[in-house]
């Protein structure tokens, strides 16, 4: 994807000279001039079944921050094959979500860790959901997400505090409030529960 006009209000490593450049390298650059010793790789290809593994593959940690529901269940999809950890938010116009996913691994109680397909096992029938284009998005509201998603990776890293695994933070800007709601393993899953029929990303 290229920088537009449109972006800057939410997408603060662009700045109105990255316009019409590949995203990578606007945010390359940013980061760069941000801290040259940084070490960036640009991947500047669409995700696909095809390129999900290997695209992640050298990674020990996923965070994704996609704006269509395809790309973030072959992300999560391919994180469960992978065995990767994944941070994920959504955002909507004046609502965010954040999680994390370890479906490769289990609970303390022995019960598999929930995927994304327990959380959601369906996507919205294309079209019930406007993209940011057509909605709009808060732009602070993607800093504050994007912000508590950066939080939560630090802390997978590190290993401090309660992860957000099987917990969902919802945060609704027009009331200003932060929940939490708990999920779980939904055995009838079909990635990961009692029959699975996701064998494979294609």
């Amino acid at each position: 994807d290229a920088v537009s006009l449109s972006n800057l209000q939410r997408q603060v490593i662009h700045d109105t000279g990255g316009i019409g450049r590949p995203k990578v390298d606007s945010a390359a650059a940013a980061i760069r001039r941000l801290n040259p010793h940084v070490a960036v790789e640009q991947h500047g290809v669409r995700v696909s079944a095809q390129n999900a593994l290997d695209l992640i593959a050298g990674y020990d940690i996923v965070a994704d921050g996609s704006d269509n529901f395809a790309t973030r269940y072959l992300v999560s999809d391919t994180c469960y094959f992978a065995e990767k950890p994944l941070v994920t938010a959504a955002l909507g116009t004046f609502d965010a979500t954040l999680t994390t996913i370890r479906a490769h691994e289990r609970a303390a109680d022995g019960k598999p860790n929930p995927t994304y397909r327990c959380l959601f096992p369906e996507p919205p029938p294309p079209g019930s959901v406007p993209a940011c284009a057509e909605a709009g998005v808060l732009g602070a509201l993607a800093g504050v997400i994007g912000s508590m998603m950066a939080l939560e990776i630090i802390r997978e890293i590190v290993g401090f505090g309660e992860n957000l695994v099987g917990r969902l933070v919802m945060i609704d800007a027009r009331a200003m409030r932060f929940e939490t709601l708990r999920y779980g393993w939904d055995p009838d899953n079909p990635l990961s529960g009692e029959k699975p029929a996701i064998k494979d990303l294609s």
